[in-house]
C-alpha cells in the first residue's frame, strides 16, 4: 500500500497548517480574483488587499503564491513580527494606528489605510520626514457614524483632504471606509455611492488619488457594484480566524 504523505506545518502558536488548507487558500484566492477580473462599473481594476490578522506567514505566503499582490495588516506587532518571513507583496497597514506605533511603519508600508485624525498625521509626516520617506495614505472615513469606529465624517472628508495634503511627507492616495454591519442592502449602497461622490470630487482636481479602499468579507460585492477599487478580504480567502487561545 502507497503511503500518502501530508504536509504540516506547526506555527509558534502550536497551530496546525496542512497543505489542505494551503489549496483551500489558494481556490480562494484564485476564485475572488477571477471574479474581480472585470473591475467595477467605472471601468477601474479592482485591487484585492488580503486581510492577514492572526495569519501564519506560511498561509500568507501561499496566498502570495496563488496570485496575491496586496496584504494589510490591522496590528503593527504583527506587521513586524511577519515582515520579514512574508514573501513578494506590497504591505498595507488596514487597522487603526495609534501614534507611538507609527515609527514601526516608516519606510515599510506601500499604503496606510487610516489615517483617521490630525495628531496622526502629525506623527506620520515628524516621523517620515525625519527618514526622508513619502507616506502613502488614505484618508479613513466614517461612514456609517458609527461611535464603535474612527475617521472623519463624510461632510468632513472635502476639508480633511485640503487639510492633509499640506503635509510635505504625506501623499493622499484616495479614501477609506468600512460599511456598518446591517441588512439594509438599500441604505448600504447608499453609503457607497456617497463615498464613491467623495472620491470623485477628490480625483478631479488630484492625479494622485487612485484608490476607494471598501469592502470586506461580507459586504465586497456590493462596495465593488457601487464603486470601490480596492477590497480587503481575510476570511473569505482565509477560512474563519482562529485566535491564540491566552492563559
Amino acid at each position: 500500500m502507497t503511503k500518502r504523505t501530508v504536509r504540516i506545518i506547526i506555527d509558534a502558536n502550536g497551530r496546525r497548517f496542512t497543505a489542505a488548507g494551503a489549496i483551500m487558500i489558494a481556490e480562494n484566492v484564485k476564485k475572488t480574483l477571477a471574479e474581480i477580473a472585470g473591475g467595477n462599473p467605472f471601468g477601474e481594476k479592482v485591487t484585492l488587499v488580503a486581510a492577514t490578522k492572526t495569519r501564519t506567514a506560511d498561509e500568507i505566503n501561499e496566498a502570495i503564491r496563488a496570485g496575491i499582490a496586496d496584504i494589510g495588516e490591522n496590528k503593527v506587532q504583527e506587521f513586524t513580527e511577519k515582515f520579514d518571513a512574508v514573501i513578494g507583496a506590497r504591505r498595507h497597514f488596514i487597522g487603526h494606528l495609534q501614534t507611538n506605533k507609527v515609527k514601526y511603519l516608516i519606510g515599510k508600508t506601500y499604503l496606510i489605510h487610516s489615517l483617521d485624525r490630525y495628531e496622526l498625521a502629525d506623527e506620520i509626516e515628524k516621523r517620515a520626514a525625519k527618514a526622508d520617506w513619502t507616506a502613502d495614505c488614505l484618508i479613513e472615513i466614517n461612514i456609517g457614524s458609527e461611535l464603535s469606529k474612527s475617521g472623519f465624517s463624510l461632510e468632513e472628508g472635502a476639508d480633511a483632504y485640503q487639510k492633509l495634503r499640506r503635509y510635505p511627507h504625506i501623499r493622499i492616495k484616495g479614501l477609506m471606509a468600512m460599511l456598518p454591519l446591517s441588512d439594509d442592502e438599500a441604505m448600504l449602497k447608499e453609503l457607497c455611492r456617497k463615498m464613491r461622490a467623495l472620491y470623485d470630487s477628490l480625483r478631479r482636481e488630484d492625479a494622485d488619488i487612485e484608490h476607494l479602499s471598501m469592502g470586506m468579507s461580507g459586504d465586497w460585492k456590493l462596495c465593488v457594484e457601487n464603486g470601490s477599487n480596492m477590497i480587503r478580504l481575510g476570511t473569505s480567502l482565509f477560512g474563519p480566524r482562529i485566535y491564540p487561545q491566552t492563559l
